[in-house]
């Protein structure tokens, strides 16, 4: 296994007008997606969406009802999962529990027939990069959940696929060891250079490792973008409200850089939006700001409120500000001198124009 030192010009993963239908259930609707050579991709949505379907039909354990789906240029989408060039990490390990680790590993490459004196150079090989070489000899039942998941993408690994699928593979570890992880499976990526397509619901985990992402909902793809665009730019309501937290502030667009909110109040915010659309200013709590009613800076939009409770979070303190019309979240970072508000006092929240997206259904 060699580090990719070149990417191919030709997409990892071609899917065009992809639709997958069970009965009457459309799964996955008529999606067009383009996956690069060596790229960290995540699939992301919440459960139900289509994501999981559209990974299982990449990996051939799915097959599409309409629609083309190409790896590297060669159509696929009727081949079975051992005549395709991918190999797939499920969150559940299904690692054998009678065999140690080391064979665990080289199972695959056993059922290929390969020779025994290779099955054991390229499993100890997988081993070593993930970091489990000392471990050959255990049983999965004397590893960590961490280490477990460690053993199956070595054993996805050993098999040297062009596109390696992950259909959320740290859903089972705890917070701290899921974000250890993520990071090993982002340097991991990295150092392959090989396609990482990647299935979760967690919103934080697809902004931390993947350098794009698709949101899907109800079987469609709502946006596919890098991260910072998904974040900060997103494409609609659904999209702005499923990733992170955020405030949707709800109004009418009175021209392209004007949304009356919903008290009547005039906020700057750049929309492309015609002028009478039903909208949401989405204002994320980090980019907020409480002050002392009158103190805000005059480039700031700005709205009155009372504080209706605070949430300590260690580095953060979170307030909830109620307005006429809603409540909002204001995220300050918690750093000596901040100002402190107190329970129903009265505030002004501020925020710089440029930091809010206007979004519609």
């Amino acid at each position: 296994m060699t580090e990719t030192t070149e990417k191919c010009s030709v997409p990892a993963v071609g899917i065009t007008g992809i639709t997958k239908r069970f009965g009457d259930v459309v799964a996955v609707d008529n999606i067009d997606l383009s996956i690069a050579d060596g790229e960290f991709f995540a699939l992301l949505g919440p459960s139900g969406c289509g994501k999981t379907t559209t990974l299982r039909m990449i990996g051939g354990l799915d097959f599409p009802t309409e629609g083309s789906l190409r790896i590297f240029g060669d159509e696929v989408g009727t081949l079975p999962p051992n005549k395709r060039p991918v190999n797939t990490v499920f969150q559940n390990y299904a690692l054998f529990p009678h065999m140690n680790v080391l064979e665990n590993v080289g199972f695959g490459l056993k059922m290929q027939k390969v020779n025994k004196s290779d099955i054991a150079a390229r499993s100890r090989q997988a081993l070593d990069m993930v970091q489990l070489g000392h471990l050959a000899e255990r049983r999965p039942t004397q590893l960590s959940g961490g280490q477990q998941q460690r053993v199956a993408l070595a054993r996805a690994l050993v098999n040297e696929p062009k596109v390696l699928l992950l259909d959320e593979p740290l859903g089972a570890l705890d917070l701290k060891l899921r974000q250890e992880m993520q990071l090993e499976l982002k340097t991991l990526q990295r150092e392959l250079g090989i396609t990482f397509v990647f299935v979760t619901h967690d919103q934080e985990e697809a902004l931390t490792m993947s350098d794009r992402i698709a949101v899907m909902d109800s079987g469609k793809l709502l946006q596919v973008a890098e991260p910072e665009a998904i974040y900060e730019r997103p494409a609609n309501r659904f999209v702005a409200d499923f990733i992170g937290n955020t405030n949707l502030l709800e109004g009418t667009v009175a021209d392209s850089t004007t949304v009356v909110l919903a008290n009547g109040s005039r906020v700057e915010a750049s929309s492309d939006h015609a002028a009478g659309t039903k909208v949401a200013v989405s204002l994320r709590p980090e980019r907020a700001y409480c002050h002392e009613v009158g103190g805000a800076p005059s480039a700031h939009s700005t709205i009155d409120g009372k504080i209706r409770g605070t949430t300590y979070l260690g580095n953060a303190v979170v307030y909830r500000v109620a307005l006429d019309w809603m409540e909002l979240d204001v995220r300050e970072e918690n750093r000596p001198g901040m100002a402190k508000f107190e329970q129903w006092q009265e505030v002004t929240v501020s925020w710089d124009p440029s930091a809010v997206a206007v979004v519609a259904d």
